[in-house]
């Protein structure tokens, strides 16, 4: 792997300490620069650091992407529902010995695929460059997401070292963009189908006019099936992939269930360690009646029992 010790960019070099903050598990360092694509704004990650490493050498890292349907959302959230239950897994993940990046990703109103999948790459080849910066163990980076930010972890593990997707940010494409395993919570994975699959009562369906799905690729997904294709995370299944979990509630109104469901199916037919997660009942961003926190805790408690496998921390 290719390393390399660089300044970190900042929005302001001069303020560095004054962005760094104090959390239980250790601490942050807020607003990193870690690509400027052309034309549009610098994108920025949070980086979580444990205080006092459990173990010697280098450290996992996992990359969040966040959720908000490609429209909205902030690096760093899980989204209202999820954060308002006070879990705090990024912090979980930090006391587990993870160093954690949460990272932006230029939204479907400021550009449309493969933009988002170009700075989530960008993010992966800022943290290996880094690698040694930060004592991160550059074999070992994973990427988690949830919906769309799912959307987004999966792509970067199925697509790694492809030359399809190389970056317009200007970040040195000679560090490589593969992780080493992949957690997505409800994450759209067949765009092209996933409106024939939304359950009875769903809030939103991919065909409808203006979903979310339509702007992030600039097209109704049936008018533009290629596009709808190339942005779908289960084109690109086979047996290059890294291990993979994924977990979805049962009554998802959003994200259909099936299709976690049709991707760890296509996933497993083509040879790779593939975790699927159903939680019942459960409604898009863990909900359940009377605020229930049951079935996030679940996908919560599973999802960093799954990076630990993974980096083989105890």
């Amino acid at each position: 792997m290719t390393r390399s010790t660089v300044v970190v960019r900042r929005r302001n070099e001069t303020a560095r300490y004054d962005m760094e903050s104090t959390m239980t598990a250790g601490r942050v360092l807020k607003g990193i620069e870690f690509a400027r694509p052309e034309g549009s704004a610098p994108l920025l990650l949070d980086l979580y650091l444990p205080a006092e490493p459990k173990r010697s050498g280098a450290l996992p890292a996992v990359i969040h992407y966040h959720g908000g349907g490609w429209r909205v959302g902030a690096r760093s959230s899980l989204g209202p529902a999820v954060d308002a239950l006070g879990l705090s897994p990024i912090e979980r993940l930090v006391d587990a010995g993870f160093v954690v990046a949460s990272a932006d990703y230029r939204l479907s109103s400021v550009a449309t695929f493969p933009a988002q999948l170009l700075d989530a790459k960008a993010a992966v080849r800022w943290l290996r460059a880094h690698a040694a910066d930060f004592n991160v163990d550059a074999d070992r980076i994973y990427a988690w997401g949830d919906s769309a930010g799912g959307h987004l972890a999966s792509l970067v593990g199925l697509t790694g070292g492809s030359s399809e997707y190389g970056s317009d940010s200007g970040d040195p494409t000679d560090v490589s963009d593969t992780v080493a395993a992949v957690a997505a919570w409800y994450p759209p994975t067949d765009l092209l189908h996933m409106g024939e699959q939304r359950l009875p009562d769903a809030a939103a369906s991919a065909d409808d006019p203006g979903s979310r799905e339509a702007l992030l690729l600039g097209a109704q997904p049936a008018e533009s099936p290629a596009k709808a294709a190339a942005a779908s995370p289960i084109t690109y299944a086979g047996d290059h992939a890294p291990p993979f979990f994924l977990a979805h509630g049962t009554a998802d109104r959003f994200v259909p269930p099936a299709q976690s469901a049709t991707l760890a199916a296509a996933l497993e037919a083509a040879g790779t360690d593939v975790e699927l997660l159903h939680l019942e009942g459960a409604d898009h961003m863990w909900q359940l009646p009377g605020q229930d926190p049951a079935a996030a805790a679940t996908a919560a408690d599973a999802t960093i029992d799954f990076f630990r496998r993974q980096a083989h921390t105890p």
